[in-house]
């Protein structure tokens, strides 16, 4: 299955870790042909099916894995994926495939992983209750195959070391625009002040902690709350404008 070139990742972790973010920073980091497959889209938006030994979406994330890996696509599948119900299918999958292939394990406490749920779609949808009854402290896969990241590993850190290991290259149209391809350096190098303390990238001005915590935050929102919360933003800063122009308070 695959090739001795293809690339085979697989993130896990509890709900809430940055599973998602960090396929779609390897995604962007890559470019075309790396293949995502979420144990969500296929589980809850393709079959919609309720996690369960013997489920249907084990075997539709296997059959979708192995034909992208067939095709010449490098693949991250990323998900929960409850040790007990889909380890036997991804250790088949290691096994099989030709090429090298790298898992990982994001481990970030239950009370981390709480607040991070805040920021989520179906925040209002799922609640403490359950979040804590998904939770899985450290549910790793036998035979100590996976690095675990600590939560102490930035989204960036987390996307830049998984690049790095795997040895998948940078597209060249994202080296120049993509945040996570700038070196960064420590704002205020010289000068006194805390406050001058926050990371920041050359050529830009500088950031001052709370928008560098921010902007933290903003990138370990998915994809699509990203891309809302970046609207929502640009439409306030448009009538904050607006308003001042006409001279309103």
């Amino acid at each position: 299955m695959g090739t001795e070139q293809t690339r085979l990742v697989v993130v896990r972790g509890n709900s809430g870790t940055g599973k998602s973010s960090v396929a779609a920073g390897i995604r962007e980091r890559f470019g075309r042909g790396l293949a995502l497959v979420g144990q969500d889209n296929l589980r809850r938006i393709v079959l919609r099916e309720r996690d369960r030994p013997g489920a249907a979406n084990i075997g539709l994330i296997d059959l979708t894995a192995r034909y992208a890996l067939d095709a010449g696509y490098h693949v991250v599948v990323e998900g929960i994926l409850y040790a007990d119900h889909y380890g036997e299918m991804l250790t088949r999958l290691r096994a099989d495939h030709r090429g090298p292939t790298h898992a990982y394990y994001l481990h970030v406490p239950f009370e981390q992983t709480l607040l991070r749920h805040a920021t989520k779609p179906i925040a209002h949808e799922v609640g403490e209750a359950q979040l804590r009854d998904w939770y899985r402290e450290l549910d790793l896969l036998p035979g100590g195959v996976e690095t675990v990241i600590g939560a102490d590993s930035t989204l960036p850190r987390t996307v830049d070391r998984i690049m790095l290991d795997t040895g998948l290259p940078v597209s060249p149209r994202s080296t120049s625009s993509h945040p996570f391809s700038h070196p960064f350096v420590r704002a205020g190098q010289g000068v006194s002040g805390a406050s001058r303390s926050a990371w920041t990238v050359p050529g830009r001005p500088h950031r001052q902690p709370g928008a560098a915590r921010r902007d933290d935050a903003r990138l370990s929102l998915p994809v699509r709350v990203r891309e809302r919360y970046d609207r929502d933003r640009r439409g306030r800063d448009l009538l904050c404008r607006g308003r001042m122009a006409l001279g309103a308070p």
